[in-house]
């Protein structure tokens, strides 16, 4: 600990003083002293309030994650065989996930042996794609992974 440190604050005349002066400035306001600059020569203190000031500064950053922008990912499933009607069920639900500010995650799974018509796959992704043109742009092209063909498609326009 050093010997003397500059102190600063309201309420206080800056300069620096031995640091049992600089406590005894503290206390005769009722506050603390805070180590704000440790590397500095002298050490730079401040006298403050420090449940008050630990409490502004949850208080900020309670602030800064509520302005936050959280994403929100859906996932809708097909099949490699899905038929028209599943199709279009599915579509009107990825619609309103997009008109809500969703992103979405549309994937074909390819059980057992049916990997043999990842092209049936990617088609239907295309398709789904070309179908969300108006309400979602997309973000990543239809990708193989495992028995998981993938795409991705966020929002034109997000609700407030």
């Amino acid at each position: 600990m050093a010997g003397e440190v500059r102190v600063v604050g309201d309420n206080v005349d800056v300069g620096v003083y031995p640091l049992s002066k600089a406590l005894q400035i503290a206390q005769q306001q009722g506050l603390d002293l805070v180590e704000i600059s440790p590397k500095a020569v002298p050490p730079v203190c401040k006298v403050i309030d420090y449940s008050k000031f630990k409490y502004d500064q949850k208080k900020k950053q309670k602030e800064i994650k509520a302005k936050a922008h959280k994403t929100v990912i859906k996932e809708i499933r097909f099949g490699p065989n899905t038929e028209e009607h599943d199709f279009n069920f599915k579509l009107k639900h990825a619609i309103n996930f997009l008109e809500d500010g969703a992103k979405v995650k549309a994937y074909v799974h390819f059980p057992g042996r049916t990997i043999v018509f990842k092209e049936r796959g990617e088609i239907l992704l295309l398709k789904f794609a070309q179908a969300l043109d108006d309400y979602g742009r997309v973000e990543q092209l239809p990708k193989l992974e495992g028995k998981r063909m993938s795409i991705f498609v966020a929002p034109k326009n997000a609700k407030k």
